[in-house]
């Protein structure tokens, strides 16, 4: 493995200077507008967005976490801790044990309460070992309030699950997920609060999911701004809220205006009145506070959880083009299977037989790969990076070597990365051509299963889209949506390019940050706001982003290229990164030429 470093140029002080403690009374607001990208942040499609760019501080240099997934980034942004800290590897991951939630297989899915409580249960110490930013407050006597998605709203403070929602001083304060009146997973609003919330939003409960979001996060805005917000100032206590706006991640997702087509992809209309929705959850929050009179003691985080892309299901051509025939839904395990020789089996239909030759497709894409369910070769989590495990025996090198070796030559891989209890426990050439996941901080102080083989799929720039790199940008995409629709999770820059901004008393004013900063950097920074402490395990952690604030210098930074060794055909996984004292950002990560981010070589 190759280690290159330059300092950058433009760098003018030694460290991060965070000018002095902000007044113990501040409150702090942590918008995440799910799945907004940088640059599809204008003034006609969110004016509101871009205001508190301008006027505030404007992150222009913001990262995403690798995998860029909704809760492993949530989990980020709740502990500060990348996810070899946190133990969330993935919207899906492998906990070792059955789950009830999950029709007893081990494969949680972090979008659901029910799941997140079990796994909990199962790692306590592992599974979010942190404190959380929102938990911290709540110890700290601050009120708290989480409302929007459910899933990574738990992640930030799993107690709130119990939550009474009667007031707003209640002992883990208000938690309101998309859920709530929906499913007994989900607390509800009880006591005055329902009335109130009635009263303001015309119903006592949020709307169904719907694309755009509309009716949903119309009524979560309302509840905030004439319910919440109002008590809170009545309470004349410091508080710590986050509001999680689905949009526009679940438009991107699911949008049918451009079905089958590259073109225009994610940048179509229900894109952009998916981005103009999250905008006004914003600027309905932000007149509030300005109504209520607390604008002038509230500092404002918003933040991006992920970027995004366009799905594409085929391989491009050199040119960029695609027009090869589509790969199915669980290509990945159908692959390795053929190539172990084994038999395919759904943990998420009670381990059904999967026949690909006869289109059968995984449920949710994880697949259990060998001769029975009950003694598995492999087990593949569905995260668009794919999550190989491989369970422990005197055989697991060896079929970690054999799949291996295929990946090399498969057309659909972007990058690799390897355990590196494997990477250092045998010959180096094994490997040759993958990263250790410790690089890009996939192995830390949780002691939850981690992945033998992460496979990262192939990003390209979409030759006949004309707004740019990153707003251009697709991913072959193991998924059951379809081409057209859009998708996260690569280590393309296009989905690590997250959007990030901040405004308030404690912030600079009309400022552009070039320093890099991530969501990792979002709990430190809300702590040394809140003035309370954060304390956590593990060294993977972000840091307080001092030159946002008033009076805070610019801090070094330093560039690094990481290159693994080459495999015998040249392949050779890259990651370009960015550092702040200990603190990594990843810019992208992949094989040259088929990860956007990184150039072909």
């Amino acid at each position: 493995m190759r280690v290159s470093a330059l300092a950058l140029a433009t760098s003018v002080a030694l460290t991060a200077a965070v000018a002095g403690p902000p007044p113990s009374q501040r409150n702090v607001i942590i918008f995440v507008a799910d799945g907004l990208r940088y640059d599809s942040v204008t003034p006609e499609t969110a004016p509101t967005l871009a205001k508190v760019r301008r006027e505030g501080v404007d992150f222009a240099n913001s990262h995403s976490v690798y995998p860029t997934l909704t809760t492993v980034n949530a989990a980020v942004i709740a502990t500060g801790h990348y996810p070899g800290d946190n133990g969330n590897y993935g919207n899906r991951f492998n906990v070792d044990a059955p789950l009830s939630c999950a029709n007893g297989s081990t494969v949680a899915f972090a979008e659901d309460n029910c799941a997140l409580r079990e796994v909990k249960k199962l790692w306590p110490k592992d599974y979010l070992g942190q404190t959380t930013i929102i938990e911290a407050a709540r110890k700290a006597g601050l009120n708290t309030v989480l409302v929007g998605k459910r899933g990574p709203l738990a992640i930030q403070y799993l107690s709130a699950l119990d939550s009474r929602n009667d007031d707003i001083g209640g002992p883990v304060g208000i938690f309101l997920d998309e859920a709530a009146g929906r499913s007994p997973q989900s607390p509800t609003l009880s006591g005055e609060l329902i009335s109130a919330a009635e009263h303001a939003a015309g119903q006592d409960k949020p709307a169904a999911t719907t694309v755009p979001n509309l009716t949903q996060q119309a009524w979560q805005a309302s509840v905030v701004s004439q319910v919440l917000l109002p008590r809170l100032k009545q309470a004349n206590k410091p508080f710590a809220m986050l509001f999680w706006s689905r949009d526009p991640d679940i438009t991107q997702h699911m949008a049918a205006d451009s079905d089958g087509m590259l073109t225009p992809g994610i940048n179509s209309a229900n894109g952009r009145m998916a981005i103009y929705n999250a905008d006004t959850s914003l600027k309905i929050i932000l007149d509030a506070l300005k109504r209520l009179g607390l604008d002038d003691n509230t500092d404002v985080l918003v933040v991006a959880d992920h970027g995004f892309s366009t799905i594409a299901k085929s391989v491009p051509a050199p040119n960029g083009s695609v027009s090869g025939p589509e790969l199915p839904f669980g290509f990945l395990a159908r692959d390795v299977a053929g190539w172990l020789g084994a038999k395919t089996f759904d943990p998420s239909r009670n381990n059904a037989p999967i026949d690909f030759a006869k289109g059968e497709t995984p449920k949710d894409g994880d697949v259990l790969i060998g001769a029975t369910p009950d003694a598995p070769q492999a087990l593949i989590t569905n995260n668009n990076n794919d999550y190989i495990y491989i369970p422990a025996g005197p055989n697991r090198r060896q079929i970690a070597k054999r799949i291996f070796a295929k990946l090399l030559d498969a057309p659909y891989v972007g990058a690799l990365f390897v355990n590196d209890d494997l990477m250092n426990g045998g010959d180096k050439k094994d490997f040759a051509g993958a990263l250790p996941m410790s690089q890009v901080n996939l192995i830390g102080s949780s002691r939850l299963p981690t992945a033998t083989i992460v496979v990262g799929f192939r990003t390209f720039v979409n030759p006949a889209c004309t707004l740019g790199e990153l707003l251009c940008a697709a991913e072959v995409s193991d998924i059951s949506l379809h081409v057209g629709q859009g998708n996260h999770g690569s280590f393309s820059r296009a989905d690590t390019r997250n959007f990030m901004a901040a405004i308030g008393p404690d912030f600079k004013a009309g400022a552009v940050i070039t320093s890099p900063v991530g969501n990792m950097d979002v709990a430190p920074t809300a702590a040394h706001l809140l003035g309370i402490a954060l304390p956590g395990t593990g060294k993977h952690h972000g840091r307080v982003i001092g030159e946002a604030l008033k009076g805070g210098k610019e801090p070094k930074v330093l560039k690094s290229t990481i290159a693994s060794d080459k495999a015998p055909n040249g392949v050779q996984t890259v990651v370009v990164m960015q550092m702040v004292g200990d603190t990594k950002y990843f810019d992208a990560g992949g094989i040259p030429g088929r990860m956007v981010g990184i150039p072909q070589q």
